[in-house]
């Protein structure tokens, strides 16, 4: 397992459910935590018990549907810790069920694309270049299953394109240290996912975990977080292992 005390690793959208719970257990593993939301109120008290733990944390605010907030976060990010290790991109935006599919507002594409990919191609592209010159980074960009359900097409197809631009960089990060990949929480019991999904949010660790704590440095991987839930750290990673 990769020993990730005392690196820095940044969390988007870390205020609640999915983002909350990955920062929460990197935390634990002894990772310090630069915590985005929309404020800086929203995570608080997340940031307080990471503290009292010994974990530094920053936390930073930006709505990253807005291409301007976007610059002002990686400008505030380069200001606020020595450097970034890891980067999670998790925080998204899911448009409304549409049941008739051919009048989806062209804005909602527009939105969901600046959102869900054009921000976090932002990101990637604002920090992996130092963590190549570092010779090490773990880049994981959260992604969907969601499949043949044209009614969510916005939100399905804006991660899809997310999945593709990790596939792209493979072999511009082979034998960098840095690896990209993809992980697809499932269908969670979040504000996003609703209360109907089938899974816990807790569910999403140790799976989450995976992708920054194996040590080959692969890149292109898509990791699905339910196949590891329920188990240790360990025993997750020793499954990924085996799985290569």
């Amino acid at each position: 397992m990769t020993e990730i005390k005392g690196k820095w690793a940044l969390v988007t959208g870390a205020s609640r459910g999915i983002g909350k719970e990955i920062a929460t257990a990197l935390g634990n593993l002894g990772c310090n935590l630069m915590l985005h939301s929309r404020s800086v109120e929203h995570t608080h008290a997340l940031a307080e018990a990471l503290s009292a733990r010994g974990v530094h944390t920053v936390s930073l605010q930006g709505d990253i549907t807005d291409p301007n907030q976007v610059t002002q976060l990686l400008s505030d990010i380069d200001n606020a810790a020595p450097q970034i290790d890891i980067l999670y991109n998790n925080a998204a935006i899911m448009m409304p069920y549409h049941d008739d599919v051919w009048q989806i507002p062209a804005d909602e594409f527009r939105k969901s694309f600046e959102t869900n990919v054009i921000s976090q191609i932002r990101l990637c592209n604002a920090l992996i270049p130092s963590m190549m010159e570092r010779r090490w980074g773990r880049i994981i960009n959260l992604i969907s299953g969601i499949d043949q359900q044209p009614q969510l097409a916005p939100y399905a197809i804006s991660k899809a394109a997310l999945r593709k631009f990790v596939h792209d960089f493979v072999p511009i990060l082979e034998g960098s240290g840095v690896a990209m990949n993809a992980l697809d929480p499932g269908w969670l019991k979040t504000d996003m996912g609703s209360q109907e999904a089938p899974n816990s949010v807790a569910s999403v660790i140790p799976g989450a975990l995976v992708p920054a704590l194996l040590s080959d440095g692969i890149s292109g991987r898509e990791f699905q977080a339910q196949d590891y839930a329920g188990m240790s750290i360990e025993q997750a990673l020793q499954k990924a292992e085996d799985q290569q």
